[in-house]
């Protein structure tokens, strides 16, 4: 008997989809009325296309801000794995079953789902075109997490669909985002309650590919094309691709913040950061008693400070950015205004750069990224920089360095802190470490003292491995990914 893993060979058959994968897309949907009442009779053709755009969206989900997403922030130095599972990965003990349910959510709960949306209402070019962008944010994170995965032969007769090349893969991701964004331009913006992202508002959607697009662009060391997608990419917060926990306090587990829900759970005390006497990294640059502190005459950190604080011990003891309702970060203005900010400063100048930075700095001296408990305008500021600031011995450039280089480093010291809880600290060390520039990476020291190597990317799924004949082990976390040789 032909073993039913949860793979991409389980997953070509799950797009005839079964009962079981019904009931998995239906997560906080409605039944429609006209469906027989006899669940075992339910086709795809009987339930309406919109209604797997949801289950697409929750999977989604998954692969941008869980499991992964937190071993990612211990190997950039921004979580501590204190016990148990996250002591041990910390430890660089990482097994290939830890990327079985982001692998799976991909592939299963968001590929097979988007392109049944596609085959079953092309002529819905909202639908359509939201789908497009699910996928190709979805195994876009994948490839550059992971380097090559399989891209052009999924959902087809395939039995064991190949690996593309990283290049390939995001390649394709890039056209896919180009096809949505054409799509998308066509469609009609409507209320649309299965859209738990944007509500069926497209020109977000639109802005949300612009933006994945420009990452892409970022990841291959493209910094004109990222530039220039940036460019009509996310504009202001409003159009922030967020996942918002939708529950109640009443209710103790589900729909909440997923890192506040492991340290509700079993996991209390296994991962945080601001343990005393071992803190990470991020915590320390933040802290205005540290000697790694990054504030000066012009910068305050002290909200933030308190806002990216973890404790370990108490879920309810956490009132920032892991409180049980605090909306977790997938794609946002963050990312796209300091992609501005690099891609400028690469290609169009030192003025360009600073003037993209500056513009951020007015937004966090407005209380972005702050919920309510830390907005507090006494202990934030985030002044104009000046030319001078990035002069030799000015307060940004003490060392020495060229004004371009002093700069980018700010830049990329700014993507690493408001990156967090997202992919984007990981991924600019090892972008930066690939292109030589280790200069412009924050010195966060190496996890233990036994590892010689930065990790370079996470592994496959272990179910995948198993699955697919065209693979026979993982490369390992060490192992240089195309993009970042």
């Amino acid at each position: 008997m032909k073993r039913q893993s949860k793979g991409l060979k389980n997953m070509n058959k799950m797009f005839r989809i079964s009962l079981m994968a019904i009931s998995l897309v239906l997560i906080s949907c409605e039944i429609p009325e006209n469906l027989n009442d006899n669940q075992n009779e339910i086709t795809v053709s009987d339930v309406d296309a919109n209604l797997f755009l949801n289950g697409a969206q929750l999977a989604n989900v998954i692969v941008q801000v869980s499991h992964l997403n937190r071993i990612s922030a211990m190997f950039s130095g921004q979580l501590i794995g204190y016990t148990s599972l996250y002591s041990n990965i910390y430890g660089y003990s990482l097994s290939t079953v830890e990327s079985n349910g982001e692998w799976n959510s991909a592939y299963v709960g968001v590929v097979a789902n988007t392109r049944h949306i596609m085959a079953s209402a092309p002529d819905d070019k909202l639908l359509v075109g939201i789908a497009q962008v699910l996928e190709a944010h979805a195994i876009s994170s994948l490839a550059i997490l992971m380097g090559d995965v399989p891209f052009s032969e999924v959902v087809s007769d395939k039995e064991a669909p190949k690996f593309d090349s990283q290049k390939a893969a995001l390649d394709g991701c890039d056209a896919l985002l180009s096809d949505a964004i054409t799509t998308l331009s066509s469609a009609t913006t409507r209320s649309e309650s299965y859209d738990i992202y944007y509500g069926g508002d497209k020109d977000k959607w639109i802005a949300a590919a612009y933006t994945l697009k420009a990452r892409i662009a970022l990841i291959k060391k493209d910094y004109a094309t990222a530039l220039s997608h940036a460019g009509s990419g996310i504009s202001s917060s409003a159009g922030d691709m967020m996942y918002k926990p939708r529950g109640d306090a009443a209710t103790p587990n589900g729909d909440k913040n997923l890192y506040w829900e492991i340290l509700n759970g079993s996991r209390t005390g296994d991962l945080g950061n601001a343990k005393e006497g071992n803190r990470s990294y991020l915590v320390d640059l933040l802290d205005p008693a540290h000697s790694s502190y990054r504030g000066n005459a012009k910068t305050n950190e002290e909200a933030r400070y308190g806002y990216y604080s973890i404790d370990e011990n108490s879920a309810s003891g956490n009132t920032g950015v892991v409180e049980q309702f605090e909306a977790q970060p997938m794609v946002t203005y963050t990312e796209n205004q300091l992609i501005k900010a690099e891609a400028s400063a690469r290609t169009a100048g030192f003025s360009a750069g600073l003037g993209a930075l500056n513009s951020y700095r007015a937004w966090l001296a407005g209380g972005g990224r702050l919920n309510s408990n830390y907005n507090d305008a006494t202990k934030y500021k985030y002044d104009a920089y000046v030319d001078e600031d990035f002069a030799t011995d000015g307060m940004e450039n003490p060392d020495g360095a060229s004004t371009t280089d002093a700069l980018l480093r700010e830049i990329i010291e700014e993507r690493y802190v408001s990156g967090f809880g997202t992919y984007m600290p990981f991924n600019d060390h090892r972008r930066l470490r690939g292109a030589s520039e280790t200069n412009l990476i924050p010195p966060f020291p190496l996890n233990t003292s036994a590892a010689s190597q930065h990790v370079e990317r996470m592994p496959w799924s272990q179910d995948e491995i198993t699955s697919n004949s065209t693979v026979s082990d993982d490369p390992g976390l060490y192992a240089k990914t195309e993009v970042n040789k």
